[in-house]
């Protein structure tokens, strides 16, 4: 793994070998946090979320998240503003975009951050493919913040990642 690797990722036992990026961001920054939570966010957690994205902006903090329904992309959506950087990781290749609806959002971030996903163009966004991605989110990350799940949600997943 060459210098440009995640250096937080070299410490995860099973960190993919390669990685493919869209970005104009700095992989090894200072501050790193991931944002994650529910698909059906509430507007309580919006309004955290909301209020984290503008405390963390305000520290050169570099945000991670998962492209995903509900909380993650609020993170997206709220990180757009000018000086936070941030990063999606796809659970799938460059060649699509899932959801779809996220495309204007993720316009936005390749401004300033950008796309990242282990997997080569052609594979598509499966199930397990999200559970694998999420080990790169908690990662490359110096710390997760939940923001709503229920016990069996799929963000509990990053709990369990050590």
């Amino acid at each position: 793994m060459d210098n440009s690797y995640p250096y937080r990722l070299k410490n995860c036992e099973d960190a993919p070998a390669l990685l493919y990026s869209m970005c104009n961001f700095d992989w090894n920054t200072d501050k790193v946090i991931s944002i994650v939570g529910t698909r059906n966010a509430t507007p309580y957690g919006k309004k955290i979320w909301e209020e984290l994205v503008q405390e963390l902006s305000q520290h050169s903090v570099l945000l991670v998240s998962g492209l995903a329904y509900g909380i993650d992309i609020c993170a997206h959506q709220q990180a757009v503003k000018p000086g936070v950087t941030k990063i999606g990781v796809m659970a799938h290749g460059h060649d699509r975009l899932y959801p779809a609806e996220n495309k204007n959002t993720v316009k936005k971030m390749l401004d300033n951050g950008g796309l990242v996903t282990e997997s080569i163009s052609g594979t598509t966004p499966e199930r397990e493919n999200f559970v694998r991605r999420n080990r790169i989110v908690a990662g490359i990350s110096d710390a997760t913040i939940v923001v709503e799940s229920s016990i069996k949600g799929g963000a509990m997943i990053y709990c369990s990642i050590g």
